[in-house]
């Protein structure tokens, strides 16, 4: 390998910074979670990716986004927590592979009949925030030879601890912007009182 040769790892982890720049400029939350999953396909080589939100206060695990989700009538499918890898993933706070995923008895296969994919490979990680777990980052059927590997699972976790951190600075602009909508329209009659008893 040449002075001005990058190898194989090396070029994973320089994408990796550059995914992790355009998601800090990111606070559209719908892109976002878009160019997350787009992201972790691309730096696994696997077939599709996903992200699955977990509201804490409901105990539920909602389907988000996935790279092959063209029916956005998947959107917010809900995944048992106590039944499925991305609820494992969540609950136990840890990084999975799994080479055979339909001999797993947490696969939960609804979503994979949805999107007319099979799922066999699987590397998914937790996506923390502030010590919360906010939800699963997965990505699916590793493309060309063998399955996920310790080092797809290390870029997942680089990238997914990135992603919680940009998901939870979207979701707080977008109450900022709905408090700021909320005081606007209360101002605004206020006003006309204020004007009025002048």
């Amino acid at each position: 390998m040449g002075p001005t040769e990058a190898s194989p790892i090396v070029n994973r982890y320089q994408r990796l910074a550059e995914i992790s720049r355009d998601l800090a400029s990111t606070l559209n939350l719908d892109v976002l979670l878009l160019r997350i999953v787009e992201a972790a396909a691309a730096i696994c080589s696997a077939q599709a990716a996903s992200i699955l939100l977990y509201d804490e206060n409901k105990r539920e695990l909602r389907f988000e986004v996935a790279t092959n989700m063209d029916d956005p009538m998947l959107r917010g499918i809900s995944v048992p927590v106590d039944s499925s890898i991305a609820g494992w993933i969540v609950t136990q706070c840890k990084p999975i592979i799994i080479s055979d995923a339909q001999k797993d008895a947490r696969h939960f296969g609804l979503v994979g009949e949805s999107t007319n994919i099979t799922t066999s490979s699987l590397v998914g990680v937790p996506l923390v925030a502030k010590d919360k777990v906010i939800g699963a980052l997965e990505a699916i059927n590793k493309q060309g030879d063998g399955g996920f590997t310790q080092e797809d699972q290390d870029l997942m976790l680089a990238l997914g601890a990135q992603a919680a951190v940009a998901i939870e600075n979207s979701r707080l602009f977008q109450q900022s912007d709905q408090i700021a909508e909320l005081v606007h329209e209360l101002r605004t009659p206020m006003a006309s009182l204020n004007t009025a008893v002048h």
